[in-house]
């Protein structure tokens, strides 16, 4: 079991118990899953850029990643319905936890001139939303393989009811947030 699980069920719930006076165990938020969403204009134009995107992100989530596909037709970006534009990849349980401990020890000190994330990027539901400026902050990625610096979204699902609630639950999972 991943150190952040085991540090959920004991110390992260006592403290919300405590902060928010919760009378049941059950009404703890918990962190419901992590979607890592990685967009790909360019994939319009070449197909092999889309699939060194899905490489990149499946190396970064340890997990296979699902190609996303145009909803409408835009003809000014050229795109039609059904056209592959991205990839996502969902993590749950074990994974996300790991995926997590990653972001937060590893990828996000790596970050040029890193000041703290944005401690407003909540949804009002208790979400939280994350944008990576490049995918080279993992360290997973390997400079030299890499054909082009893409960008991802890192969107944190919690059971949380507000976004107070939520930014303490990610608080107590050592998210940076910057004062």
């Amino acid at each position: 079991m991943s150190r952040l699980k085991t540090m959920y069920n004991d110390e992260i719930v006592d403290a919300m118990i405590k902060k928010f006076g919760y009378k049941n165990v059950m009404e703890v938020p918990k962190l419901d899953k992590i979607v890592i969403n990685m967009g790909v204009g360019e994939a319009k134009d070449n197909a092999k850029v889309l699939e060194s995107a899905v490489k990149d992100l499946e190396t970064i989530a340890g997990q296979k990643a699902v190609l996303t596909k145009a909803k409408k037709s835009v003809a000014n970006f050229k795109i039609r319905e059904g056209m592959a534009i991205g990839c996502k990849v969902t993590l749950r349980g074990e994974k996300m936890y790991d995926f997590l401990d990653r972001l937060v020890n590893l990828a996000l000190p790596r970050v040029r001139d890193f000041r703290g994330v944005n401690p407003n990027a909540f949804d009002g539901r208790g979400n939280y939303s994350l944008g990576i400026k490049e995918q080279l902050i993992f360290p997973e990625i390997e400079y030299d393989k890499i054909d082009k610096v893409r960008g991802m979204d890192v969107i944190f699902v919690t059971t949380a009811k507000t976004d107070e609630e939520a930014r303490e639950l990610l608080r107590l999972f050592n998210m940076p947030f910057a004062k």
